[in-house]
């Protein structure tokens, strides 16, 4: 499955281990990541799951490739800016929110309106975005609801 992680371009330490804890599960769990490609969330679910043998796709909002984070595998460059967001999510089958802003917010939003499940790691408190507190957690939701086995 193919799984969009969404969240803070700038995050806490903690955050940032919390996120390459996700990315590991989902690479070891046989999992694509799909980010935004940049730093912070996205460069640290890319470090994990690329540390597990996980393939990671960065869609980046500028014109040029390179400026993917060292963890991305694949990158596809828009020069779309923040309209990106609807790609990041669009290319996903699931979503994982970690903290987040208003960017965060509004792929939440964008992943929701393309039915796809949301779970969030201590991110907005949006209707329909299943709370969970590990990541480990959070793929297991993930599969449960996408049927994966």
């Amino acid at each position: 499955m193919r799984v969009s992680v969404i969240g803070g371009g700038s995050v806490t330490d903690e955050t940032y281990r919390t996120a390459v804890a996700l990315g590991r599960e989902l690479g070891e769990r046989g999992h694509t990541v799909v980010c935004g490609g940049l730093g912070g969330v996205m460069e640290a679910v890319c470090e994990g799951a690329r540390d597990a043998g996980g393939h990671t796709i960065g869609i980046l909002p500028g014109p040029d490739r390179e400026a993917a984070n060292d963890y991305v595998e694949t990158a596809i460059a828009t020069d779309m800016g923040n309209a990106r967001n609807v790609v990041v999510v669009l290319n996903g089958d699931a979503t994982v929110a970690i903290d987040g802003s208003t960017g965060t917010l509004s792929e939440i939003g964008h992943a929701l309106d393309f039915g796809r499940p949301v779970v969030g790691l201590d991110t907005h408190d949006v209707p329909s975005v299943e709370s969970v507190e590990t990541p480990v957690e959070a793929v297991q939701t993930l599969e449960k609801t996408v049927g994966v086995e």
